[in-house]
C-alpha cells in the first residue's frame, strides 16, 4: 500500500492536470460525495441540477432576484441573501457583477460560485411575463437508455431460482415546459433495468409515471402545484422532501433553505406528495396548505392471529425496484392520505411559521418486535407540527425549529451564522431530538438519516485571509441517547474536517481536505452473550488539483487516502487516485471528458466515493473498495442549437475477484460496463 501512496504522490505533484468549471459547482461535488457515502446510496433527485442547468442558459437576473430565487440556488446564506436585498433597496441596480463584492458578507469565491448562473442584464417587464407564460416557454425532451453489458445472475434464464422479469436496460423519459421560475409543467417516466416494459405486470410501458403543473405569482397565489410536488418545511424536524445537504465543508449548509412547495420532476418513486398545494400571501402573512393521496409500495404481511385479523405492514420500500415477482407484489399495495399546511409571518428582516402534517395509511405500521424499534412509528395515524423561526440582526443570523410528534415527543434544532467580518464566517448549531421523536419524511441537519433520537453541538468556521485563500472547517460532537441498529447501547461520537482551497488565478484551484470521524457502534463478529460498543475510526486525507490549460483543454488530477479501525482490530487502509481530462471547445460542436482511475483498499470498511460527470441532470458516485481500476470516456455532440446528443461509456476492472456484486446482482468475472445515451430536444 505505501508505495502505491508514494508513487501517486510523485506522480500528482509533476503532474499539471485540471478541470474546467462544470455546471456542478466543486463545492455540490463534495456536498453529494458527504451524502452518498454518509446514507451509502444516491439519491435520484436531480430537481438541483435541473435547476443550475436552467440558470446555466437562463442566468437568473441578479438585480430582480426574490429571495426564494436567491435560496434556491444552494450556494448563499441566508445572511448573504439579506444583505443583497438591503443593498439594492439602498443603492439601486448593480451595473457590474463584481460589484458584488461591495454586498456585505459577499467575497470573491461566492461570486465565483455564482458566476454561471446570474447575469446583470435586465429581465423583462412584468405584463410581457404574464402574457408569453403559455406561449414564451421552452419545451424540452429528455430521453436517456443504459445498462450494464455483463450478464448478472438475475438475467441468466439457463439457471434455477428466482430471476428478473424484465430487460437489462434502464429507459428514462422526461417532457417539460418551463417559463422562467413561473410557470412548468411535464410528465417523467422510468423503468429500472429487471423490470418489464410494456408485458407481464407492466401492461402501460414504465414502472413509474410522474406528472406535474406548477406554476408561480398568480396575483395573491405565491405558488399552485398540482399533480407531483414536493413539501419543505422548517428545518427538516417534520417535512423535507427536496435536495438536502448535511455535514460538508461549505458551512451554509447547516440551513434548510427552500420554499415550502417544488415541482417535482426526479425518477426517485418515494420521496413526493401527489395531488394538490396551493401557497397565498397577502402582505406579511403567507399560508401554504396541501393534500396528497397515493399508492406507495410497502412490505405487507398477512396477520397469523386470527382470520378477522388485519393485515400490516413492517417497512415502506423505498428503493423503487420492482423487477422480481416478490418486488412486483409489492407494489403500490399501501395506500396514503396526507395533508397539512404552514403559516408563516415576515417581520422585514425576518418570519416564524407553524407547521403541520398528518398522514393515513391503509394498513397498519408495525415494525420488527426489536429492542431498537421501541419508539417507531406505529399505526395507521401519525401527525407532526412545529414552530420555526428566521432573524437577522446586522451580521447575525437566527434560525431554528421546535416540533412534536403525535406521542408528544420533542425535537429542536437551533443554529445562528455570523459574518464576523469579510474575512471570517462562523456557523453554529445545536439539536436535541427526543429519543422516542419520529417524522415520517424528517431530514434535519443530523448525524442520523432521519432526525431521531440525537442530540449534538456543530461550529463551522471560514476565514480568508486573502482573495486567493480560503481556509473552511467544522467540529461536530453527538450522542445516541437511546439503543439503534447496530449500536445496542446509548453511544457518542464525534468528526472534524478542515479543507485549505488555494486560488491563484481564474483558471487553477488546489484544495487539501482532512477529515476525521468517530463513533461507537457494536463490536462486530463477538461471541460473548452481550453486545460491547467499540470506537469506529476514520481518517481521510485528500489532495485535489485544477488547472485550465487554455480555452479548450481542462484538467484535473486528484488523490485520497483513508484509515479505518476499529478498537482491537487491526487498521485498514484506502488509497485512490485519478486524473481527468476535458476537451470543450467554445465554437465547436463536440466535448468530451475522459477519466483513469486507480483504487486499492483492504476491504468494503475501508472504501472510498468519487463524483463522477455523467450526462446532463445526471452523475455517478460509486463506492471503490478491494483494488483494481475504473475509466470512463464521456462525450456529447450539438447536432444544432436545439438537439444534443450524450454517449457514455464506464468500466471497472478489478485486480483480485472472480465476481463482482451479490445476489442477483452477481456477476461472474472481474469488469463491470456500463453504457449510456442521451438525446435532448428543446423547442
Amino acid at each position: 500500500m505505501k508505495k502505491y501512496v508514494y508513487y501517486i504522490c510523485i506522480l500528482i505533484l509533476c503532474c499539471r492536470f485540471q478541470l474546467a468549471a462544470q455546471t456542478v459547482p466543486p463545492v455540490t461535488e463534495q456536498q453529494l460525495e458527504s451524502m452518498t457515502a454518509a446514507e451509502e446510496a444516491e439519491t435520484e433527485d436531480d430537481s438541483y441540477l435541473q435547476q443550475l442547468s436552467y440558470y446555466k442558459r437562463h442566468p437568473l437576473h441578479i438585480n430582480t432576484a426574490s429571495a426564494d430565487e436567491l435560496q434556491g440556488l444552494l450556494l448563499l446564506t441566508d445572511l448573504q441573501i439579506q444583505n443583497l436585498l438591503i443593498y439594492r433597496k439602498l443603492l439601486g441596480k448593480l451595473v457590474n457583477v463584481y460589484e458584488l463584492q461591495a454586498v456585505p458578507g459577499w467575497d470573491i469565491f461566492t461570486i465565483r460560485k455564482l458566476l454561471p448562473f446570474i447575469t446583470i442584464a435586465d429581465d423583462i417587464s412584468l405584463i410581457n411575463s404574464i402574457k408569453d407564460r403559455l406561449k414564451g416557454g421552452e419545451h424540452s425532451i429528455i430521453i436517456r437508455a443504459s445498462q450494464i453489458m455483463e450478464q448478472a445472475k438475475g438475467f441468466d434464464k439457463t439457471t434455477a431460482g428466482t430471476k428478473y422479469l424484465g430487460s437489462k436496460q434502464r429507459y428514462f423519459l422526461r417532457y417539460r415546459y418551463m417559463y422562467k421560475n413561473i410557470l412548468q409543467y411535464g410528465v417523467t417516466a422510468d423503468k429500472d433495468a429487471g423490470e418489464q416494459f410494456f408485458k407481464g405486470v407492466q401492461q402501460y410501458g414504465f414502472d413509474f409515471y410522474s406528472v406535474h403543473a406548477f406554476a408561480r405569482n398568480i396575483g395573491v397565489i405565491k405558488a399552485l402545484a398540482l399533480g407531483d410536488f414536493t413539501v419543505n418545511m422548517g428545518q427538516g424536524l417534520i417535512q423535507w422532501q427536496s435536495l438536502a445537504f448535511k455535514k460538508s465543508v461549505e458551512i451554509s449548509a447547516i440551513k434548510r433553505q427552500s420554499t415550502v412547495l417544488r415541482p417535482y420532476t426526479s425518477a426517485g418513486e418515494y420521496n413526493f406528495n401527489r395531488g394538490v398545494g396551493i401557497t397565498l400571501q397577502k402582505k406579511n402573512i403567507e399560508l401554504t396548505l396541501f393534500a396528497s393521496a397515493r399508492r406507495l409500495s410497502a412490505n405487507m404481511i398477512q396477520s397469523a392471529d386470527s382470520v378477522d385479523a388485519e393485515d400490516y405492514f413492517s417497512s415502506f420500500v423505498t428503493s423503487g425496484y420492482h423487477r422480481t415477482a416478490s418486488e412486483a407484489a409489492d407494489k403500490n399495495k399501501l395506500r396514503q392520505i396526507s395533508y397539512g399546511g404552514n403559516l408563516r409571518y415576515s417581520l422585514g428582516k425576518g418570519y416564524i411559521g407553524i407547521n403541520t402534517i398528518s398522514y393515513h395509511f391503509s394498513a397498519a405500521l408495525q415494525k420488527r418486535d426489536l429492542p431498537y424499534n421501541y419508539f417507531a412509528i406505529t399505526g395507521k395515524t401519525w401527525f407532526n407540527a412545529s414552530i420555526d423561526y428566521g432573524y437577522t440582526h446586522k451580521n447575525v443570523h437566527f434560525f431554528g425549529e421546535a416540533a412534536i410528534d403525535k406521542k408528544m415527543n420533542r425535537a429542536f434544532v437551533n443554529g445562528l451564522m455570523i459574518s464576523v467580518d469579510r474575512t471570517v464566517d462562523i456557523a453554529l448549531l445545536q439539536r436535541s431530538i427526543g429519543k422516542g421523536y419520529q417524522a415520517v419524511n424528517g431530514n434535519a441537519f443530523t448525524e442520523n438519516t432521519f432526525p431521531t433520537n440525537e442530540t449534538g453541538y456543530y461550529i463551522g468556521l471560514t476565514m480568508r485571509p486573502t482573495s486567493n485563500l480560503r481556509l473552511d472547517g467544522y467540529a461536530d460532537l453527538f450522542k445516541f441517547p437511546f439503543i439503534k441498529y447496530l449500536v445496542d447501547a446509548p453511544a457518542s461520537g464525534s468528526e472534524y474536517a478542515a479543507q485549505l482551497t488555494y486560488t491563484p488565478n481564474k483558471a487553477s484551484e488546489l484544495y487539501l481536505r482532512f477529515r476525521k470521524e468517530s463513533k461507537q457502534l457494536n463490536q462486530p463478529d463477538n461471541v460473548t452473550s452481550l453486545n460491547y460498543l467499540v470506537y469506529q475510526n476514520k481518517v481521510n486525507w485528500r489532495m485535489h488539483v485544477s488547472h485550465k490549460l487554455n480555452t479548450i483543454i481542462t484538467v484535473r488530477s486528484r488523490v485520497e487516502w483513508l484509515q479505518f479501525d476499529r478498537e482491537r482490530n487491526d487498521k485498514e487502509q484506502g488509497i485512490l487516485y485519478f486524473a481527468d481530462i476535458i476537451y470543450k471547445p467554445m465554437t465547436k460542436p463536440l466535448a468530451a471528458g475522459v477519466r483513469l482511475q486507480y483504487f486499492e483498499t483492504d476491504s468494503y470498511y475501508s472504501r472510498v466515493y468519487a463524483f463522477e460527470n455523467d450526462v446532463l441532470y445526471s452523475y455517478s458516485i460509486p463506492v471503490f473498495y478491494d483494488k483494481g481500476f475504473r475509466y470512463y470516456l464521456n462525450l456529447n455532440y450539438d447536432i444544432n442549437r436545439n438537439i444534443t446528443v450524450w454517449l457514455r461509456w464506464a468500466q471497472m476492472i478489478y485486480n483480485n475477484r472472480q465476481t463482482i456484486g451479490s445476489g442477483l446482482d452477481e456477476i461472474n468475472g472481474n469488469k463491470k460496463s456500463e453504457i449510456k445515451a442521451q438525446i435532448r430536444m428543446i423547442i
